[in-house]
């Protein structure tokens, strides 16, 4: 089962926990009240996996890729961890299912607070179109992850400030109309 949590303020090592103390646990429900999806399905069988299957059809998510972040693996791992971990946000949603290791995605809620999500093997994970985050490994140093995405993919990640675009203006209306 996923966990997540409030994050302190350590400048330390992005792949450290960084609980607060004490730790200030995020339920599922919370994260849904951001637009934050999360399920659970069977990394093993993902390439015969029915639910899977079920995901992308009612979802529309034609397109996929299969991506390992390794420094064994990734073509200028240093830099692509470093632009993961920048505050960004995408114009649409990015849906995310890992398949192997761990790491975790980090987004902000109503008040601007980071929370941090621990993502491992069989998690899968859809952050909204304009909500605000970042993604790091953890201490393992390793994540084979699917990358989903609705039509052809596009990976343009806009960088904090970017409140102008469109997405982050519809989030943010969302945002409102779940606190009432």
């Amino acid at each position: 089962m996923v966990e997540a949590w409030y994050m302190d303020e350590s400048q330390e090592d992005q792949r450290a926990p960084h609980r607060q103390r004490p730790n200030r646990a995020v339920s599922l429900e919370q994260l849904r009240r951001l637009g934050v999806v999360y399920r659970r399905l069977d990394a093993d069988n993902y390439e015969t996996d029915p639910c899977l299957k079920d995901i992308r059809r009612a979802e529309n998510y034609s397109w996929m890729d299969i991506v390992t972040i390794h420094k064994d693996k990734l073509p200028n791992y240093e830099e692509k961890i470093k632009t993961f971990y920048e505050e960004h946000l995408h114009l649409d949603d990015e849906i995310r299912y890992i398949l192997d290791g761990s790491g975790y995605f980090d987004v902000r809620d109503k008040d601007d607070k980071w929370i941090r999500i621990s993502m491992e093997k069989g998690d899968m994970i859809t952050l909204p179109a304009g909500i605000y985050h970042r993604f790091t490994l953890d201490e393992n140093n390793y994540v084979k992850a699917m990358r989903l995405f609705v039509g052809e993919p596009v990976w343009t990640a806009y960088n904090r400030p970017a409140d102008d675009f469109p997405a982050r203006k519809q989030y943010m209306k969302f945002l409102a109309e779940e606190a009432h």
